[in-house]
């Protein structure tokens, strides 16, 4: 049987052991969550934090985490970027905000959103779009609009990017289309 103490889980809280312990202790936790998904430094800071573990101890050991690749928000970013612009289609936007509460810093979230372009975005909002298309036929053209251009929206994508995709991909099947521009007002 694993000792439980060992790795992290049970055992005296942060401040009762001996330093090696806590070192011990803060890097099988660091270890086991890292084992589950990837991490930022914030995420296993506030895992670490919770779990009493000095903040000197904290700092000790994901500088060296981070020292030797185990922890590293840049790559952390960008593959969230790819895997959630691929898998979940969304926009930059979408991206930086859950990269934000995740805890990356902003030049480190601006890097990897930077690394989609323009064009890969609107092309991933457009297959978006003509996914959906198929499950609005047969419905009144303001119900059309108004869910393609909320889907959109929930992703991240502009207001102006969306209008535009949403009116050629209707016009493309055919559909007379006559709302006004996010422009227009």
């Amino acid at each position: 049987m694993p000792d439980r103490a060992a790795d992290g889980r049970d055992g005296p809280p942060g401040g009762s052991a001996a330093p090696e312990d806590l070192y011990a202790r803060a890097r099988a936790i660091c270890l086991r969550l890292l084992t589950r998904a990837p991490r930022t430094r914030a995420q296993l800071t506030d895992a670490l934090r919770r779990r009493e573990i000095p903040d000197e101890v904290i700092e000790a050991v994901l500088d060296r985490f981070g020292e030797v690749g185990i922890v590293d928000d840049a790559v952390f970013a960008e593959a969230w970027v790819d895997s959630r612009h691929a898998g979940r289609g969304l926009a930059r936007r979408a991206l930086a905000a859950e990269l934000r509460q995740r805890g990356v810093d902003e030049d480190t979230v601006r890097a990897a959103v930077d690394g989609l372009s323009p064009a890969q975005e609107e092309a991933t909002a457009r297959q978006l779009v003509r996914r959906r298309l198929a499950a609005t036929r047969g419905k009144p053209t303001e119900v059309r609009v108004r869910r393609l251009m909320g889907m959109l929206a929930r992703r991240g994508y502009s207001a102006g990017l969306a209008y535009r995709l949403v009116r050629e991909e209707l016009e493309a099947e055919g559909v007379e289309v006559d709302f006004p521009s996010p422009e227009e007002g």
